[in-house]
């Protein structure tokens, strides 16, 4: 019943360890997820927070995921999660190094299909960082996150709990006012009508083409 896998991705190589402190655990990421991408579910998607310390890394990163046959997925870093300031990008050096590195990003969405992100979440993920914030967050009622126990939760990073969607936009997503994230469940469900139909049903009948029908199949047509 599983449609998704998540597996988070710091740096394209053993950084990867020392950011998650676990020993060993970008060699087995990079033995198993080869193995299991060649199922053909198509079902597993690394994670990559965007932060100051890997943001020279994150084409290198890109390239390592297409070798592995898996997608990827680009958020952006929040302090909410964490309450450390240090990963923010916010000087303009490094702004100007994320405008160059999302430009080659949001190009290379365009042609390469392990890229999940669109080309508006690159750009609105940009403006979160060059704005400080993004007002307007949807928690609660274009996505939420259900707990263990069953209770609601508006996102992992506001933990009110609620019964019921209904009381849950009432008591806290028509009074939000945080700005404070650009995380993926956000970014992905924020964008318009017109931008799902227009970026995000193509690429869909792409990928979903390219998982179900044999290659033979293509190569010959009707």
């Amino acid at each position: 019943g599983m449609n998704q896998l998540s597996v988070s991705l710091d740096f394209p190589d053993e950084r990867h360890d020392d950011f998650r402190r676990h020993r060993g655990l970008f060699r087995h990421l990079e033995a198993t997820l080869p193995e299991l991408a060649k199922l053909g579910y198509g079902d597993i998607i690394m994670n990559t927070a965007i932060t100051r310390a890997n943001l020279p890394e994150l084409l290198a990163i890109s390239d390592l995921v297409e070798q592995w046959g898996v997608t990827i997925s680009y958020s952006a870093y929040t302090q909410l999660r964490t309450g450390d300031p240090e990963y923010s990008i916010a000087s303009p050096e490094d702004l100007a190094l994320l405008r160059e590195t999302v430009g080659k990003l949001a190009s290379l969405s365009r042609r390469k299909k392990h890229i999940a992100n669109p080309e508006t979440v690159f750009r609105d993920t940009l403006a979160f960082f060059e704005h400080g914030g993004m007002p307007g967050c949807k928690a609660g009622r274009c996505f939420f996150v259900v707990m263990p126990d069953g209770m609601l939760v508006p996102c992992s990073l506001h933990r009110h709990r609620f019964e019921t969607q209904q009381e849950m936009e009432a008591s806290f997503t028509c009074h939000n006012t945080c700005g404070q994230c650009y995380v993926a469940i956000r970014s992905y469900t924020d964008r318009s009508l017109l931008s799902l139909v227009v970026q995000d049903v193509p690429r869909l009948a792409r990928r979903l083409f390219d998982r179900y029908v044999p290659d033979g199949v293509a190569a010959r047509g009707p």
